[in-house]
């Protein structure tokens, strides 16, 4: 069985850059997340703004509750981010061995990056479930991660699986608009190596950052409806009494979620959130591009490394 080391480096070197990109804005990711989680009852809301959930912490002394979850989070992006660039790689080598084209249009890139999307979302939707509900915790009152894993039921795990699909048109809408943004910008600066030895092309940070947060903010503004319906769907259920009576349980539906937050904020309540959900996204998107693209070349290197190795290995095995 012959290895994909092409794809195996995209997918390391986009996991790479997922695990930093997250650890490194995660307490922006909570107060966002907290923000967005809360639907307005009886004309009342406890965060007006994104910054009164920062506040908050700093003033009940629980400012290290902005990184709880991070565990968590990190093997959901972790794992997401290697299944959908290994994906991603592979599904558009098989593409191009089929179609026989050197190049990939826009109609299939998308394809190609829903596909991967979905296979990636059926995998590790439960992490993105208990990591969801652990940030929109009380401060203080998280549980960890068996113990809420082992509290929730599959059907549970599993809330809001329609529209985390739904939401696989948002990295695909972005990788395809960054890919397609890439492949012009390097297309004076191909390589004229030939065979599959010489090393992949790579942008510069700026380069990479740049285009990192213009297809990131197009895709967010497109789908952010649907990313404020599903934190609504994924949120923690009260703990107290009092909670309770002010926020009753978020729905766990499409449907119950929309009705919630238009009977509750209007219209304006599908867009609550999105300058911060733009701020946080675009951020980490860029980030984890700009990360892998600089560490793609390393990778690459790394797995010609582990692939002589495998040879090396296969060829004593069968010397006499």
């Amino acid at each position: 069985m012959e290895i994909d080391f092409e794809s195996l480096t995209e997918a390391t070197s986009g996991a790479v850059g997922s695990l930093l990109s997250t650890t490194i804005l995660y307490p922006l990711d909570t107060c966002k997340t907290k923000y967005q989680a809360e639907v307005r009852s009886h004309g009342q809301q406890k965060y007006k703004n994104l910054s009164d959930v920062l506040w908050e912490a700093i003033a009940t002394g629980k400012v290290l509750s902005l990184y709880q979850g991070l565990g968590t989070k990190n093997l959901q992006s972790f794992v997401s981010s290697f299944l959908y660039f290994y994906g991603y790689s592979y599904f558009k080598r098989l593409y191009l061995v089929w179609s026989g084209n050197k190049s990939i249009g826009t109609k299939a890139n998308l394809i190609i990056a829903s596909a991967a999307g979905v296979c990636t979302v059926i995998v590790t939707h439960p992490l993105d479930t208990v990591s969801s509900r652990m940030q929109t915790s009380a401060f203080g009152k998280s549980k960890g991660f068996w113990q809420s894993f082992k509290e929730s039921s599959w059907s549970e795990a599993y809330d809001g699986l329609g529209i985390s699909l739904l939401l696989t048109s948002n990295p695909s809408i972005q990788y395809t608009a960054f890919d397609q943004l890439k492949r012009r910008l390097l297309k004076r600066k191909q390589s004229s190596k030939l065979g599959t030895q010489s090393s992949p092309e790579e942008l510069s940070a700026f380069s990479a950052f740049m285009l990192g947060a213009v297809s990131k903010s197009f895709a967010t503004c497109l789908t952010y409806p649907a990313i404020r319906c599903k934190v609504t769907i994924q949120s923690a259920d009260p703990d107290d009494d009092e909670t309770q009576e002010s926020h009753p349980k978020p729905p766990k539906t499409i449907m119950g979620a929309v009705y919630t937050i238009w009977r509750r904020e209007g219209l304006l309540g599908f867009v609550k959130g999105l300058q911060a959900q733009i701020l946080k996204t675009v951020l980490s998107s860029a980030l984890l591009l700009m990360i892998k693209e600089k560490t793609a070349k390393s990778t690459w290197v790394l797995m010609l490394a582990i692939r002589k190795y495998i040879l090396l290995t296969r060829s004593r095995l069968k010397s006499p």
